[in-house]
């Protein structure tokens, strides 16, 4: 075959599509290969690297919440966790243990609600403990399979979540994908991540990869008691480092604990606390993002306007779209008995976005039989979850219009409740169920 032999690759009738042609010092079967690869990417229209020169700035959580935030205004998105050795996302989205199954040798991406699928190493290892011990020929092999092996089907965009520095994984995607959008960079702003970050600008430019925007995480503190912002780790370093360096800044993330907290279970930052300052600045960065890499105008305002939220939302209620989940919760997870819990969590969600809107801690009133139920419903709640409940208190809380999903762990109350929205929530046994005739309440374990 010489250099100018067609193929039959049939993805596109792009003349100038690279997989047209097979190349001059190319075999056969690495023909065959690159034109998986690019039959699959050619699917994909817009595809984004996410970078950081440092480790511990936030770049899978950037990252995460970056394609959480697509899938939520309805674009077609995809995950791809590249960092072999120290892979995160699972455990941010709730995702680990999620078993992978291939159909028709392609494997099948974790779906995450409707508009979000995620592929990761991390589905892979047998354990959450297992390491991989790998040089770079075989971490490109394994991120060319997540690319052409891995079933994404029709795409809007593919972000790509890669490990902090400049080697074998960022530059085996950039290598791989010939059409890359860009790359998001990620920086605190302390020098000591300035100087590393520059590194990954310069490291864009050396391969000729368009640097999208940058984001300064973990800007300032925004007490939730006073509403006032501390620089903990000092502000504007990274602006200042997108100025000085002359590439667009994409906005400012201030450090939020609630984000290390919702990471640490396994529950999307975004989708808890969508009305917090972070959630904001995170939204106002990917407007910038999408404009960048759509060719559009960005809004003319940032700001947020709240009785305009209130409005959509009390519109979404009448439709039905917004429902309240109660949750029976004490020291902070889901109690496994209904009726000897602290507080119950009232949370609640748009169905259609599958994000948490709300969440009230109520206490509930005093313990007596059958006293729950009615209760329960005057809150406004549609369904109970909850690790056990008897065989009548299920029937009473259905004749008041809660439906009841019983068998649930002991997890923290949003985590289930994205679990349940998602259509991943496990459930095991009632711990609870002791017959028709049990009373709502009188389960003593």
């Amino acid at each position: 075959m010489g250099s100018d032999e067609q193929t039959g690759c049939d993805s596109c009738q792009t003349a100038e599509c690279s997989a047209q042609k097979k190349l001059s010092d190319e075999s056969s079967e690495e023909f065959k290969e690159r034109q998986a690869l690019q039959s699959k990417l050619c699917r994909i229209k817009h595809k984004l690297v996410v970078l950081s020169g440092k480790g511990g700035v936030g770049k899978s959580t950037v990252a995460a919440n970056l394609a959480l935030s697509l899938a939520a205004q309805g674009r077609r998105t995809g995950l791809l966790d590249v960092d072999i050795h120290g892979p995160s996302i699972p455990r941010m989205l709730g995702l680990e243990g999620y078993p992978i199954e291939s159909y028709q040798n392609q494997l099948v991406p974790v779906p995450l609600g409707d508009a979000l699928k995620v592929m990761s190493i991390g589905f892979l290892l047998r354990g959450t403990d297992e390491a991989v011990i790998w040089r770079g020929p075989l971490k490109m092999g394994v991120i060319k399979q997540f690319l052409r092996d891995v079933d994404w089907g029709e795409l809007d965009y593919l972000v790509i979540d890669s490990p902090p520095g400049t080697g074998d994984e960022p530059l085996s995607v950039i290598q791989l994908i010939e059409d890359l959008d860009g790359a998001v960079i990620v920086t605190t702003p302390q020098d000591i991540s300035i100087i590393d970050v520059r590194r990954s600008i310069q490291f864009c430019r050396a391969v000729h990869t368009p640097v999208l925007g940058v984001i300064e995480n973990m800007s300032g503190f925004v007490c939730p008691h006073c509403g006032k912002t501390t620089d903990i780790f000092k502000s504007g370093g990274g602006e200042k480092m997108a100025h000085d360096m002359n590439v667009p800044f994409l906005g400012r993330i201030p450090l939020d604990p609630q984000i290390a907290q919702v990471c640490d279970q396994g529950t999307p930052y975004l989708s808890a606390f969508m009305q917090s300052e972070s959630a904001k600045a995170f939204s106002n960065a990917l407007e910038k993002l999408i404009a960048s890499v759509e060719g559009q105008e960005p809004s003319k305002s940032e700001a947020v306007d709240m009785d305009s939220v209130q409005d959509r939302r009390d519109e979404k209620t009448m439709e039905g779209k917004i429902m309240k989940i109660a949750l029976p919760v004490a020291d902070g997870k889901l109690c496994m008995h209904f009726g000897h819990c602290q507080f119950f969590a009232l949370v609640e969600v748009d169905q259609d976005q599958k994000v948490i809107l709300n969440t009230k801690m109520l206490t509930p009133p005093a313990h007596a039989p059958g006293v729950l139920p009615p209760w329960v419903a005057e809150q406004g709640a549609s369904y109970v979850i909850t690790g056990g409940m008897g065989g009548r208190a299920v029937q009473l809380f259905e004749q008041a219009g809660v439906k009841v999903i019983t068998g649930a762990p002991a997890e923290p109350p949003e985590k289930l409740v994205m679990a349940f929205l998602n259509g991943t929530l496990q459930t095991g046994d009632n711990v609870c169920d002791h017959g028709p005739d049990h009373i709502p309440g009188s389960c003593n374990h």
